[in-house]
């Protein structure tokens, strides 16, 4: 078992930028490959960006890409989502998740693929 727990969320201006933080406990957060995802009102779950367990692959869907940046430091067992630029269709709940990498983390879009889901954290952006 993993948990994660998202932070970070709030209420920002358009064209401000926020930080998510997902801390992970249980197994070896190292070893897990982890993803973020969002949900806006009446949508589906929709992917964000993903990240490998080194750290040193990283990939994003096209519609963030430029404006968020993924890390993580598994020396601290946290991954991170830097978002700026923000836009109100970036409202959304953020999810992060963990997913065991098999593959390129460029598969790891879906998110049927990943096990485990902190319960979200809420990014809204006003105009």
């Amino acid at each position: 078992q993993v948990q994660l727990v998202e932070s970070g969320g709030g209420l920002v201006q358009a064209g401000g930028s926020l930080r998510l933080s997902c801390a992970a406990s249980g197994r070896t957060f190292s070893r897990f490959g982890m993803g973020w995802f969002r949900q806006a009102p009446g949508k589906e779950r929709e992917f964000v960006a993903a990240i490998n367990p080194a750290g040193d692959s990283t990939y994003y869907a096209d519609s963030v890409k430029g404006r968020f940046t993924i890390s993580r430091d598994n020396a601290k067992d946290s991954v991170y989502l830097q978002i700026n630029s923000l836009k109100p269709e970036d409202t959304a709940v953020y999810y992060c998740a963990a997913v065991w990498v098999y593959r390129s983390i460029s598969y790891y879009t879906r998110w049927e693929q990943y096990s485990y889901w902190g319960q979200g954290t809420q990014v809204t952006v006003s105009s």
